[in-house]
């Protein structure tokens, strides 16, 4: 009993799985969608008219009297009925045309049909529901869930009775798609004939087919499934091209698998139900919280509005009183105009004073007490004459333009969360450490602070680390390490590994909370630890053609008059000499690199290693540039010629003019890994007899491995390797750079020293050089 009472409450609690998504009642002879969703046969057929589209000819519903056997003979009952067991028999290919369309009138309209669940319009095809399977695995539930929540309790009539004498229908004929009662089962299926060997069911209303057979190939059989198109396939359609390197494999195969995978999901959600508890829970918690914060929310809403009205009222009661006192001030003068035009009328005020005045025969008593009438008559003759209104009464002035305050009232809403902030791909790099650089929409909500994670690719948990898909993954979902309420909108990592990719992030706040996160960049760390140095200007022997910057960290070259001098003298040839210029450190030890930017308008610029000694020595006895023995190019200097087997004594790359000079291999018995690592040439690897240019990268990175004694140079802003050579490394090797003609070069600034006030005391990172200079 107990039993039966769960397996009722597990099949009513299932019923939001069965309703149909248009009418929201249980489904009946569902379709399937191309979707994947299922609904009504008629709700489908009716959203497709609303939607403009010609109302199809459905089969008649099971209980209808057209479909209801009782009303015939019992001669015609016993003849073969039809079989409507597939839609496509009911939705004949012409569903989708227009009545007296002909076949060649061009090509017929694909049907869109709106899916709720999806959100969107599912295109059906020229079909339309012709290609919709039923779904005879959800009406076979549905038709279990009619009976155990006694949907079903209403007795089904046999469809053969008369209807005085109808008795209730105790079995059902799948093939003759009818319920009987015991004694028409019987007369309509005699032993010993063909309809004995009918398929028995329970009484129904609503029968199915027995089998899904292909839509487009009458009577076929799906026996076929294909992984590409995920659909099923009879024999017929298997052979068509659409399908030709298609994974197909048989529907059994298919179902197997499929249910295996249904099965572990199900055993994982009901091993796991103490989660979906406890996530119930904070879910129902949620709710609960969220109907308290609407409230407090509301409160703030009408407080911020009793706030804005009574500003409103005080401001209105100011603005009223200022213009109260202006109509007094203007009516005061008005009036004290009006009281002295009427003193001017003929009997009346100074008009009658005047004239008693004239009266006067006394002469002296006249003039004594006329000059000040004389005055008074002349000051409003001159007013008559020139009248005009001592205020002005149109108040003008005193409109208001609330324009700007109704714009902002009218954009009035809630704070907005900060949107996705916008990295800046050209400041943002990885060198000593990570800088990165971003900036808000202009649309965008103010932020108070930023958050800025990051995380090492393909890292996981356990400092293991797994390459490809799987490791990106799992890098993806751990890891993530965050620096919290960074103020401004550039922000400094450090203590990163090294030769690794890193991918950052960052999102705004405000008191909205947290917003979008911007799209994630990429970092690629340099491979090895970054050597600060500084130019040594105690080399420069040409000042007059090399200017090294106060902060020691810039030098241009140009040409001087002794080269214009030079020129001038040499009829035949332009005569160049190569300005040298070094750094302030030597190593003998580990791996160290460093970057810098040479500007493009230079004409040839020189960035390598070398021996500090042979530096020295060709710093000392400066060559003419026109002899190729001393042309400090990747093995054609210090006499590499005469001896291939021993590494040169100094590597440069020669830059100018925009581009970017790539020697040709130096040799090629280390194989070429660099080759595969996507360098675009190397010391090491294939590349072309004669070298091969490309332009000019913003950054080069040089990289320097003592042990190894190999230097490999790189586009500093992607990482990417350029060329790799070897370099004599049996003494000590300093950085070095070459001039030829004008030029100017720009070391990489250590990230650590752009927020710095003062620039920082000079050190020597490896091994201090001494040297005698006479």
């Amino acid at each position: 009993m107990d039993v039966l009472a769960r397996l009722s409450s597990n099949m009513k609690s299932m019923e939001r799985e069965l309703q149909c998504p248009v009418c929201k009642d249980i489904v009946k002879q569902p379709v399937v969608l191309p979707c994947l969703h299922s609904v009504c046969l008629l709700c489908a057929s009716e959203v497709l008219v609303q939607s403009g589209y010609p109302q199809p000819e459905l089969p008649p519903e099971p209980n209808s009297p057209a479909s209801t056997p009782n009303t015939r003979s019992p001669r015609q009952a016993r003849r073969p009925m039809p079989k409507a067991d597939r839609i496509d028999r009911a939705l004949r290919p012409g569903f989708g045309t227009y009545p007296g369309r002909r076949r060649k009138e061009g090509p017929t309209q694909l049907m869109l049909f709106p899916c709720v669940p999806c959100g969107r319009d599912v295109e059906l095809g020229e079909r339309g529901l012709v290609d919709c399977m039923r779904n005879l695995t959800l009406e076979r539930i549905v038709e279990r869930y009619r009976h155990t929540v006694s949907l079903g309790s209403v007795a089904v009539m046999c469809q053969f009775c008369k209807p005085p004498q109808a008795l209730e229908a105790t079995k059902g004929c799948a093939d003759c798609r009818a319920s009987f009662c015991n004694e028409c089962f019987k007369l309509y299926h005699p032993w010993g004939t063909p309809r004995a060997q009918h398929e028995h069911v329970q009484p129904t209303l609503n029968f199915r087919p027995k089998v899904l057979t292909c839509p487009e190939h009458d009577q076929e059989k799906l026996q076929f499934y294909c992984k590409s198109c995920q659909r099923l396939l009879c024999s017929l359609c298997k052979l068509r091209r659409v399908h030709a390197g298609h994974k197909i494999v048989p529907v059994t195969q298919a179902y197997q698998a499929l249910k295996d995978k249904i099965t572990k999901e199900l055993n994982y959600i009901l091993s796991n139900q103490g989660t979906v508890l406890t996530q119930i829970t904070q879910l129902e918690n949620a709710i609960t919280q969220t109907e308290v914060n609407s409230v407090g929310a509301r409160e703030q809403l009408a407080q911020c509005v009793r706030e804005l009205m009574a500003l409103l009222s005080e401001r209105q009661a100011m603005l009223a009183q200022g213009l109260e006192s202006s109509r007094q001030k203007r009516s005061e003068a008005l009036a004290n105009q009006v009281a002295e035009r009427r003193s001017l009328l003929e009997h009346a005020g100074l008009m009658a004073f005047t004239q008693e005045l004239l009266k006067e025969t006394d002469a002296a008593c006249f003039v004594h007490a006329a000059r000040q009438t004389h005055n008074r008559l002349a000051q409003s003759i001159e007013s008559l004459q020139s009248f005009s209104l001592s205020a002005d009464p149109s108040f003008r002035h005193f409109q208001l333009d609330v324009s700007r305050e109704l714009k902002l009232l009218t954009d009035l809403n809630f704070i907005q969360a900060p949107l996705a902030p916008v990295i800046d791909t050209q400041r943002t790099l990885a060198y000593d450490q990570l800088f990165l650089c971003w900036r808000l929409p202009q649309e965008s909500s103010p932020a108070w602070h930023f958050s800025v994670e990051y995380r090492r690719r393909g890292v996981v948990p356990g400092g293991g680390a797994r390459g490809g898909i799987r490791g990106g993954l799992a890098g993806a979902r751990w890891g993530w390490q965050r620096l919290e309420e960074v103020s401004g909108t550039s922000a400094v990592i450090d203590r990163l590994e090294m030769d690794s990719v890193y991918v950052l992030r960052v999102r705004g706040c405000n008191k909205a909370g947290f917003g979008e996160y911007s799209e994630e960049v990429y970092l690629h760390t340099p491979p090895a630890p970054v050597l600060n140095f500084y130019l040594d200007s105690r080399w420069g022997l040409h000042a007059d053609r090399l200017v090294v910057s106060k902060e020691q960290r810039c030098a241009r070259s140009v040409p001087g008059l002794s080269l214009l001098q030079a020129a001038d003298r040499a009829l035949t040839s332009c005569h160049l000499t190569a300005d040298l210029l070094v750094g302030d450190v030597a190593v003998t030890q580990g791996r160290h690199y460093w970057a810098c930017s040479v500007e493009p308008g230079s004409y040839l610029v020189k960035v390598g290693v070398g021996l500090e000694s042979k530096l020295q020595e060709w710093f000392h006895l400066p060559q003419d540039m026109a002899s190729p023995r001393y042309d400090p190019d990747s093995g054609h200097d210090s006499g590499a010629e005469d001896s291939s087997d021993s590494p040169p004594s100094f590597t440069f790359l020669t830059m100018g003019m925009g581009k970017i000079y790539l020697p040709p291999s130096a040799n090629s018995h280390h194989g070429t890994a660099n080759h595969r690592d996507g360098g675009i040439t190397n010391g090491n690897g294939p590349s072309s007899p004669t070298g091969v240019t490309y332009p000019l990268p913003p950054r080069l990175g040089v990289c320097l491995d003592v042990e190894k004694g190999r230097v490999t140079f790189y586009d500093a802003h992607s990482l990417r390797p350029l060329w790799e050579g070897p370099v004599d490394c049996s003494a000590p090797v300093c950085p070095a750079f070459c001039f030829i003609g004008g030029g100017a070069l720009q070391l990489q600034e250590l990230v650590a020293n752009r927020n710095a006030d003062q620039t920082p005391v000079r050190r020597v990172t490896i091994q201090s050089r001494v040297t005698k200079l006479n």
